[in-house]
């Protein structure tokens, strides 16, 4: 209702008339969906007004109308800030665990998390709020503390064989956010059978796997992409109900030439930069 704090995640067009979106997963529109940010309008099944010819431009925008099935509400008091990455790193972790019966807390499972980043952080959160055990997975032992103080139970250092030896064949379901080329022969080993490996990293690069380490074990490879609307809308509620945020920074549009390199640099501190643009503006007047 007018007045209500609102968010728009990655998604704010689909087609509304395939199956899949029938199904509250516009993520997977047969048609394509619209991102939320640098992208043109569609031609056909557009619900987004104004002018077609101007492109989303997401946060950076100075106003937005998006259609009513594309606004996720924010619960009243939490904090606006920590809103927005929860419909985007919340969301994407959400939803693989939604997906593979995480969010089902009748039976406790053993989740892995490889990557220890901004998406890695949120994805320990939420899969210990949800009562599962919780193995953050990361090439080196630097960011144990950082996993720990997110609700980890253990941690495994994926280039040392005594480490990965010790959950081989114990997790039910691995969450990998790594997205650089890299050995997810050590993930595989650690699979229950049945066990599931979901890539969320976004790789170009073809990666190699020997089949009969899925053969023996029934084990499935497979990816997932951002979430739907229903889902984000639950993640959004759950967070706030559990209070879990994920760790943020308020940053200045000055300050992104200096961001933007030291992500790429290193990545290493698993926050979450949050532009504030009013800021931004008095800043420059």
């Amino acid at each position: 209702k007018v007045g209500d704090n609102v968010g728009v995640g990655c998604i704010r067009d689909s087609c509304l008339i395939c199956e899949v979106c029938h199904k509250g997963e516009e993520c997977y529109c047969v048609n394509g969906f619209t991102h939320t940010y640098n992208t043109p309008k569609k031609k056909e099944n557009c619900h987004i007004g104004g002018n077609p010819e101007v492109q989303n431009w997401g946060g950076y925008s100075e106003f937005d109308v998006v259609h009513e099935h594309f606004i996720i509400k924010i619960p009243e008091g939490m904090p606006l800030e920590k809103a927005g990455p929860i419909l985007c790193a919340g969301i994407t972790m959400w939803s693989p665990l939604n997906h593979w019966g995480a969010t089902n807390t009748e039976k406790k499972l053993n989740i892995g998390i490889v990557g220890i980043g901004g998406l890695g952080t949120m994805g320990i959160k939420l899969a210990a709020a949800l009562g599962h055990r919780v193995v953050a997975i990361s090439s080196s032992d630097k960011k144990i503390d950082i996993a720990k103080s997110k609700g980890a139970e253990d941690y495994v250092v994926s280039k040392d064989a005594d480490s990965v030896g010790r959950e081989r064949g114990k997790l039910d379901l691995i969450i990998n956010t790594v997205s650089a080329p890299h050995d997810i022969a050590p993930y595989i080993s650690m699979l229950k059978t049945d066990g599931t490996l979901v890539q969320l990293g976004c790789i170009a690069a073809p990666m190699q796997y020997n089949q009969f380490m899925l053969i023996l074990k029934r084990i499935s490879i497979a990816g997932s992409l951002i979430g739907g609307i229903p889902a984000t809308q639950e993640v959004v509620d759950f967070c706030f109900k559990n209070e879990i945020y994920p760790d943020i920074e308020l940053v200045e549009a000055g300050q992104l030439d200096k961001i933007y390199t030291e992500l790429q640099e290193n990545n290493s501190t698993a926050v979450r930069y949050v532009l504030d643009i009013k800021k931004s503006l008095e800043t420059t007047k």
